[in-house]
C-alpha cells in the first residue's frame, strides 16, 4: 500500500464539501438536495464512480465550478468519493440536506481552508483515509478572541 497526499486546488476563499457515498445516483440526488434548499445557489458536484466504467460523474449549474469539481475529483480518484464546490453559499447552508441524501455515507470536511486529502492506494484502487483541514492549532482563545468570534457571527447574521 502506498500513502499519497492530494491537495485540493481551488481559489482561497471558496468553500467545498468532500464526502463518500455508495451509488451512481449520488450526483442527481445531491443536485436535487441543493436546489431544493435554494435554486439560486451556484454549485458543482463531481462523483468518482467505483466500478464498471469508473468515470467522474458530474452535475451543477456553474461552468467554472464544474471544471474545478471535475479536476479535483480526477486528482483524488477514490471510488465513491464526491466533492461539491459552492459559489455563493456556505457549507452550513446545505450540510443537513447533504447528510440526508440516502446514499451519502460520510463527510470528510466542509471548509474553505487549504486542504490535503490523505489517500491510500493498493493494487485494487484508492481510498480516502482522512483530510488535513487548515493549519495546526496555535493556542486557546482569549476573552478578546471570544468577543471577536461572537461579534463576527452576529455581523454576518448567523447569531442574534
Amino acid at each position: 500500500m502506498e500513502i499519497k497526499v492530494c491537495k485540493i486546488e481551488k481559489p482561497a476563499e471558496m468553500n467545498f464539501i468532500l464526502g463518500q457515498s455508495h451509488f451512481i445516483k449520488t450526483v442527481e440526488d445531491i443536485h436535487e438536495a441543493i436546489v431544493n434548499i435554494n435554486p439560486g445557489i451556484k454549485f458543482a458536484i463531481a462523483f468518482c464512480e467505483a466500478s464498471q466504467k469508473s468515470l467522474v460523474r458530474f452535475s451543477g449549474n456553474d461552468d467554472d465550478l464544474l471544471e474545478l469539481a471535475k479536476k479535483n475529483a480526477m486528482n483524488i480518484a477514490c471510488g465513491h468519493s464526491f466533492i461539491i464546490f459552492l459559489g455563493n453559499a456556505y457549507p452550513l447552508n446545505i450540510l443537513s440536506a447533504i447528510k440526508a441524501v440516502p446514499e451519502v455515507v460520510r463527510l470528510f470536511c466542509a471548509t474553505a481552508n487549504q486542504t490535503e486529502v490523505i489517500i491510500a492506494e493498493t493494487g485494487q484502487g484508492r481510498g480516502i483515509l482522512g483530510v488535513i483541514d487548515g493549519e495546526k492549532t496555535k493556542g486557546i482563545e482569549s476573552d478578546a478572541d471570544i468577543r471577536e468570534r461572537k461579534e463576527l457571527l452576529r455581523a454576518i447574521g448567523y447569531k442574534m
